[in-house]
């Protein structure tokens, strides 16, 4: 530390708070804290040290304040951290403390799904003794290899930063490094800094200056004049461009500017999961979802595509279908994204940039250009068509209905309620299961920030605690969170949070009776839905094929505080939607149960996606899957010709 300098003195826990709330964010002028609070729960590896910082700053009258979450689940605090960071469109987020050993790993899934997503979080995993004398103590990992591995290295392969601070003087250098890579959209992800429960609690006189408030400016890059050139020359020569819009446009806040280049164009936009509502519904040029789980409208025309036009995407497998979705011999990529990683993807040509300002400077570039109105009136005509059928999903005809037994929907009737009678800027939650694949081909959306579906990791027990964190995130907006029985067991418990913290959120509960998407997927393989139904073990055959297990969600979700209504109708459930909708801001969440149909599946994307089949079987399904999977196979793409530059 600087000699002379002033000074106070702190634990390494009381220096990790008051920094963390001194921390803001800047963009366009607006600044933001860029730390909500912290989420925790308590062990001997972090109530002495972080804890008692918390307890400090919560009783002091002059310190900026980091409020303290109580959650119930490690990895589900995380998620509540990332929720919130992607409604704030990555300007602010939490820190999550954990204590040693299994409090810590548990945060492990949660640091995989906010890297992989590219969203901030910052995790402050507790470890074992730095100086050793007690060792080993309790829930330590002894490696007789290697004395310095702790369980807490698993952490650096799922972080963007990661340090492990085993002196009271590498503190600095470790949080200044977390939040550099946190409030940068290009390096964003978790951050990890893993703190000894023993340096915790060690005391030093830290330089004053290290708590002064601190401003990280979240720069807008503009791009090369040379690249908006070449890539307005590309898209000029193009016969049927389509943008793929993908989460940077949100991120970017360009969902104006991408309207305002899709009406003076005329080019139609496909949205990723991240990227759904880049457009709103009803938009000329929204097409909604492309890719394996797209509407047929976006698909036909990824098909035909000449020049498509990556906007902060990173062109998963599921917006490419597996690279078959686009399928012209001569198509090229122009690729914006803030991230020169992703914008090189499919040998593209790269604009290195921020969405919004690449798509100003782009309109700008290809003033005078539009594509044929022959072009504009097949848009129009295929998202009528689709349109139609997303209706005949929310509405199913009286066939579909009076084969389904009693008290039981389609899972199509269920998304179509709720999307027409939640307010255009009420926010659907969803990660895993088939309601994901459905929200993206069938959700109307009507707000940049009212469509949130965790699909890059597509973590089961996501929902729940991610619906509390884009409440918090964004309390004058209603949540409806969505989530199948099968996700709902791995993580009901935040549900105890939402009571705790008095926060609404609206979790519409389908039961099933099992895994719905990879029963889907086991039949599409031809495993013929082989362990993923809730059924008793036969007593004949030893198989799980027996009976319905007896289990009852609406009493689960019921003895942990929430309010819950049970439904057996499309009329009990619209009449419950509005009921939930009414209930009080403050009352604490509110839990939908409804029964659906797994067997009743909702529209074809006409699209693929590339899951390996047994090559060798003795089982008809599964030969007839892979002879199948040999089709479809054939139409992948390698999408490796390089895009030209305009010579000069």
């Amino acid at each position: 530390m600087t000699a002379g300098a002033e000074t106070v003195r702190l634990t390494v826990g009381q220096a990790v708070v008051r920094f963390l709330a001194s921390q803001w964010t800047e963009r366009d002028g607006q600044r933001q804290k860029l730390f909500a609070g912290c989420l925790g729960i308590f062990g001997h590896g972090n109530v002495a040290g972080v804890g008692q910082a918390l307890l400090q700053n919560e009783l002091a009258e002059q310190e900026e304040r980091l409020p303290y979450v109580l959650a119930r689940n490690e990895q589900a605090m995380v998620h509540t951290a990332v929720a919130y960071a992607r409604q704030k469109d990555r300007l602010q987020t939490w820190a999550c403390t954990a204590s040693v050993g299994p409090g810590s790993t548990n945060m492990l899934t949660g640091a995989a799904l906010a890297t992989v997503n590219r969203l901030p979080v910052l995790l402050l995993p507790s470890g074992t003794f730095a100086t050793r004398v007690s060792g080993p103590v309790l829930q330590e990992l002894e490696v007789p290899h290697a004395a310095d591995v702790t369980v807490n290295d698993a952490f650096r392969p799922l972080s963007r930063f990661f340090d492990r601070v085993n002196r009271p003087e590498q503190l600095p250098s470790a949080l200044l490094g977390a939040m550099r890579v946190l409030t940068d959209p290009v390096e964003t992800g978790a951050a990890t800094i893993a703190l000894p429960q023993d340096v915790q609690a060690e005391a030093l006189d830290w330089p004053i200056d290290l708590f002064a408030p601190r401003v990280w400016r979240v720069a807008r890059p503009v791009p090369e004049a040379v690249d908006v050139a070449d890539a307005a020359a590309l898209i000029r020569s193009a016969q049927r461009p389509l943008v793929v819009a993908g989460g940077g446009v949100h991120y970017s806040g360009a969902e104006e500017a991408l309207g305002a280049f899709c009406e003076a164009t005329g080019i139609p936009v496909g949205e990723t999961q991240a990227g759904k509502g880049a457009l709103p519904h009803g938009h000329p040029q929204a097409m909604g979802a492309v890719g394996s789980t797209g509407s047929t409208a976006a698909n036909a025309l990824a098909q035909e595509a000449d020049v498509v036009i990556g906007i902060g995407t990173r062109y998963s497998d599921f917006t490419t279908a597996s690279r078959t979705a686009f399928q012209d011999a001569g198509v090229r990529f122009v690729n914006i994204n803030i991230a020169r990683f992703d914008a090189g993807k499919h040998a593209g040509l790269p604009l290195v940039t921020d969405a919004r300002e690449a798509l100003t400077a782009l309109t700008a570039a290809l003033r005078g250009y539009a594509v044929d109105p022959a072009y504009r009136d097949r848009q129009a005509r295929l998202f009528r068509d689709w349109d139609v059928r997303v209706e005949a999903a929310y509405h199913p005809p009286a066939e579909v209905t009076d084969a389904l037994a009693a008290g039981v929907l389609t899972q199509g009737t269920v998304l179509g309620c709720v999307n027409e009678l939640s307010d255009p800027r009420d926010v659907v939650v969803c990660a895993a299961g088939s309601m994901p694949g459905d929200l993206h081909k069938l959700w109307r959306v009507r707000d940049r920030k009212a469509y949130h579906v965790e699909y890059g990791y597509s973590c089961m027990g996501y929902e729940i605690p991610g619906g509390i964190g884009v409440r918090l995130a964004d309390p004058d907006r209603d949540v409806f969170v969505l989530v199948g029985d099968g996700s709902y067991l791995m993580m009901p418990t935040e549900l105890v949070t939402a009571v705790q913290e008095r926060v609404k959120v609206i979790v519409v509960l389908v039961q099933n009776h099992g895994f719905h998407s990879i029963g889907s997927l086991s039949e599409s393989v031809g495993s013929q839905r082989f362990g993923t139904r809730y059924r008793f073990r036969n007593d004949t055959t030893g198989r799980l094929d027996g009976g319905k297990l007896p289990i009852d969600l609406a009493a689960n979700a019921r003895s942990l505080g929430a309010t819950v209504i049970e439904v057996r109708s499309r009329g009990e459930l619209e009449q419950a939607i509005k009921d939930a909708k009414a209930a009080p801001a403050d009352g604490g969440p509110v839990v939908i149960h409804v029964e659906t149909d797994p067997t009743v599946h909702a529209l074809d994307s006409e699209s693929w996606w590339d899951v390996p089949v047994s090559q060798v079987s003795d089982l008809d399904t599964t030969q007839r899957a892979h002879a199948t999977y040999v089709e479809h196979k054939a139409t992948q793409r390698a999408l490796l010709a390089p895009t030209g530059r305009t010579k000069r």
